[in-house]
């Protein structure tokens, strides 16, 4: 009998290795899974409107073998809502940033307009509430660095006429009106007119973003702001020292202020060793040859140089950063700010992701760690889009007075 019960046992065993084994390497828990497709999960920042722009093939509807974002993998990775990009480089500025600018808000509504079964053009919290109940993806804009106003008030209440709803106040170049994290401060952060651009982001109930900008342009934001902030792609610069990303003060002062600092989960901004890694002179060359390959198509550019990173993960000569970092640098945010004042800013197609969230499909993965690691499923919710929902309502109420 004892021999019998042994043989059971062992072969009992093996079936439960072999299913372990045989176990997808994403895959999530069911409580993780129904937690995930009960929330409204919100993305804040996404670079997919490049493609549209500069791939005319690309099409959104079905799935893509490159690339973070489709309509096929956001379904599979829960995602309910998504603000797509309106972005190009600080230094294109003047009528030719507004021409780019109003190009791009259009191939936005014309993707939602091309796609009614699958997306709704939304400029409210209501809106994707609205969208999430038809089971539908609320399409969002948010506008990447305030050179595309083109220092005119006119021009940023056109843009939120439009449908964008926050403003990053400067991109990695300083503007006429605000400094940047990427350069040399000039401004000694935000000019008088920068000032009146906040409170004109106020007035339309369109967010400020402080992602990309100096120190001292965030706490004259701050000081200057009546409602509350946004970061809608940074990390913690505590655990990597990126100028992008937020250091410990400045989440302090974001919970003061109410806002929300969404994790952006570029390699570099997640892993200090990623990137303060020496890039060999061979690599280098790669690069070089990405950009002259790639020339002014920003859509090849981001793509070719997100392969070329995660290669060097794979293969060794760069540090390797897993998916866990998103985790870790939510955790930092919770510990400092509140479990309050984070949620998700993935730079989906314009960055190089961590190994395991190659694209929107592994957003679930997140859900099931942080189920795993003790946050209550109504915490999760508030990190997954709660949180920024909540800032939404409060923007708007605000601009309302």
């Amino acid at each position: 009998m004892r021999l019998l019960t042994s043989v059971v046992v062992a072969a009992a065993a093996v079936v439960l290795a072999d299913a372990v084994v045989a176990q997808p390497q994403d895959a999530v828990s069911a409580r993780a899974k129904a937690l995930h497709d009960r929330a409204i999960v919100v993305d804040t920042h996404d670079d997919t409107t490049q493609r549209f722009i500069w791939e005319k093939n690309f099409n959104i509807a079905v799935r893509n073998k490159d690339g973070n974002i489709d309509i096929p993998r956001m379904r599979d990775g829960g995602m309910d809502a998504i603000f797509f990009s309106i972005w190009m480089s600080g230094d294109v500025t003047g009528p030719t940033a507004v021409k780019q600018a109003l190009d791009q808000i259009d191939a936005v509504r014309e993707v939602v307009r091309t796609h009614p079964n699958d997306f709704m053009l939304a400029t409210s919290a209501a809106d994707i509430r609205k969208a999430a109940a038809a089971h539908k993806i609320a399409a969002l804009m948010g506008m990447e660095g305030g050179h595309m106003i083109d220092d005119d008030l006119g021009m940023l209440r056109v843009y939120a006429a439009l449908g964008v709803r926050y403003l990053t106040l400067t991109h990695s170049l300083n503007t006429h009106w605000a400094d940047s994290s990427g350069e040399k401060g000039v401004h000694d952060g935000l000019t008088p007119f920068g000032k009146d651009v906040v409170r004109e982001l106020n007035r339309l109930g369109m967010m400020v973003d402080i992602s990309h900008v100096s120190d001292k342009t965030f706490f004259d934001a701050l000081e200057t702001t009546k409602a509350p902030m946004i970061a809608s792609h940074s990390s913690a610069r505590a655990i990597s020292n990126a100028p992008r990303n937020m250091t410990d003060d400045m989440l302090r002062a974001m919970t003061k202020n109410g806002g929300v600092v969404m994790i952006n989960y570029n390699a570099g901004f997640l892993s200090e060793e990623f990137r303060a890694a020496p890039r060999s002179a061979e690599f280098r060359a790669q690069e070089d040859a990405i950009a002259k390959r790639c020339g002014k198509d920003e859509a090849c550019d981001i793509k070719a140089t997100e392969q070329l990173n995660q290669a060097a993960m794979r293969n060794g000569q760069l540090p390797t950063v897993s998916w866990e970092k998103i985790v870790e640098h939510i955790d930092h945010v919770v510990k400092i700010a509140g479990v309050d004042h984070v949620g998700l800013g993935s730079d989906f197609d314009g960055a190089t992701m961590p190994i395991g969230m190659e694209d929107v499909s592994k957003l679930p993965k997140i859900t099931d760690a942080l189920l795993k690691k003790g946050y209550s499923e109504a915490d999760i919710e508030k990190i997954l889009g709660g949180n920024i929902l909540r800032v939404m309502e409060q923007v708007e109420r605000a601009a309302s007075r």
